[in-house]
């Protein structure tokens, strides 16, 4: 008699995963369910035409369906590691070091203890879940079903959307403002199509076109960024001895300042195994955790400690402190680099503007794949096509975005931000407590919602996590009553902290419950 819920065709593929697939009980499993390339365009219908034209000049046709074991042919480890490597070799990071100073009123000590142990603690999430691509060959969004639900996950794949968009747009304004800050007969909306254009096209091949860039396009930003750093170390502008306060403000302070760099870092938890899908399956889970590790965690302390140095010269140098004021850290940027080097010194400029390219390709490979999630017929529109679609969405918005409501929009992303703390309660949780290691998975079952979980616990403790961010976030907009508890005059933010555990500690009720009335 099939499972229930199941029907006597989904129990006739059950059977033949369970006679033919290799010991599903160490997570080594067959991929009968898996769709392989020749059998993606197997149709005549426009899909079908599309993708074969596509094909024919080397685009990924492959969307959100399993990756087969005889097409997990990356064989480069390297790759795992340059992708995150080049994503955060670039001026977001360096921004996010240098609001130590002037938002946060830090020193460069306690700013430097901040980034290093909170950034070790953010990244821990990305490298977990990369090891998962190579395992099952799923997606993030579509592994999520495991701990969303087929229909919950839809819930999460918007906010996802939402933050790829979101911060896409507010990445390529900083782009833009970087090239406008050296060339004022440069239009902002110019730079931003320069950067978008650029991000779309390596997207648009996919996979393997994304990896390649990604592979080198760190280079020339290291090489400058160790300028910036030969530069004002020669300055004398480093003020090395910024008091490291106590007290309730120092407290607030440091609470803020970390939730900010463990959001930028954590940030790439919702895309993780997008990246290593094609990867074998019998990849070393160390081996990509670690890759994992050291492509994100070298990147994001080298820059943002940059970043943090070089903030500390806008309290001890006025030409820095106009810089900022006027032109934020791209004009920080300008003022280290171009009076010592001059036109030199404004091509520097230009490349650290075209290093968000790097960072917004993963953004814009991996919207396209949230939006697949989210039903039957966006999962019927090519990759590609979603890939330019959140393209043109993203410059829709930077667009007017650049004069107008940059700021605001910032804001808004750093308040829904939290959401991926509580995506993480739900899905370590449920990964460990309950599914107890990669054993507890039958990759097979990815698109089959009855045999899924239901999805309402993961739901239920969504908004429960909501709430505890709420009482902790200090933000521009909100400052919630815990959070007023955590400072002084400006609280300080534990909306990450009291998201994950309010969802954790309410998912293990609410899926025991779950597990027992369904049975799944």
């Amino acid at each position: 008699m099939p499972p229930a819920g199941l029907k006597p065709d989904e129990e006739k593929t059950k059977q033949q995963w369970d006679s033919s697939g290799r010991d599903v009980e160490v997570g080594q499993v067959s991929s009968i369910e898996a769709i392989t390339d020749d059998t993606l365009p197997g149709e005549n219908s426009p899909y079908a035409r599309l993708q074969a034209f596509a094909g024919k000049y080397g685009v990924e046709q492959r969307g959100i369906e399993r990756v087969p074991d005889d097409e997990r042919t990356d064989t480069s480890m390297s790759q795992v590691g340059t992708l995150w490597l080049s994503a955060n070799m670039v001026v977001s990071s360096f921004a996010i070091g240098a609001l130590a100073v002037p938002i946060f009123n830090l020193g460069f000590v306690d700013s430097a203890l901040t980034i290093i142990f909170v950034n070790i603690l953010g990244i821990l999430p990305v490298c977990f879940f990369s090891t998962f691509g190579p395992q099952f060959g799923l997606r993030q969004m579509v592994l999520s079903r495991f701990f969303f639900g087929y229909y919950g996950v839809k819930l999460v794949a918007c906010f996802n959307i939402l933050a790829c968009v979101g911060w896409s747009a507010v990445n390529v304004i900083v782009g833009a403002q970087l090239i406008h800050a050296i060339n004022h007969d440069v239009p902002g909306y110019a730079g931003i199509l320069v950067i978008a254009f650029s991000t779309l096209l390596i997207c648009a091949f996919g996979y393997k076109l994304v990896h390649v860039y990604e592979h080198w396009s760190w280079i020339p930003s290291f090489i400058i960024f160790l300028v910036v750093l030969g530069i004002f170390a020669h300055s004398g502008n480093f003020n090395s001895r910024l008091p490291l306060a106590t007290g309730p403000a120092e407290a607030g302070a440091v609470l803020s300042f970390a939730a900010s760099v463990f959001g930028f870092a954590t940030g790439w938890t919702s895309y993780a195994a997008d990246y290593t899908v094609y990867q074998p399956f019998d990849r070393s889970r160390a081996s990509v955790f670690f890759w994992t590790l050291g492509g994100l965690l070298f990147p994001l302390v080298f820059t943002e400690l940059l970043g943090a140095a070089v903030a500390t010269g806008i309290i001890s140098n006025p030409a820095y402190s106009d810089a900022y004021s006027s032109s934020g850290v791209g004009g920080l940027l300008a003022q280290v680099l171009v009076p010592p080097l001059g036109r030199f010194g404004e091509f520097c400029v230009v490349v650290l503007a075209l290093s968000i390219v790097a960072n917004n390709c993963p953004n814009i490979y991996s919207v396209s794949l949230s939006l697949q999630v989210l039903a039957r017929t966006t999962e019927r529109v090519p990759r590609f096509v979603w890939t330019a679609v959140g393209t043109g969405v993203y410059i829709a918005i930077a667009i007017p975005g650049y004069d107008h409501f940059e700021t605001a929009l910032e804001n808004f992303l750093l308040l829904i931000g939290y959401w991926l703390a509580i995506y993480e309660g739900v899905s370590l949780t449920e990964h460990f407590v309950f599914r107890r290691g990669y054993k507890g998975y039958q990759p097979e079952d990815y698109g089959v919602p009855a045999r899924l979980p239901p999805g309402f616990a993961a739901i239920s403790a969504f908004l429960i996590g909501v709430a505890g961010a709420v009482l902790g976030m200090a933000q521009v907009w909100f400052t919630g009553p815990i959070g007023k508890l955590c400072g002084a005059d400006f609280g300080g933010d534990v909306g990450f902290e009291l998201a994950f555990s309010f969802t954790a500690v309410s998912y293990i009720g609410l899926r025991s419950l779950e597990t027992w009335y369904f049975g799944r």
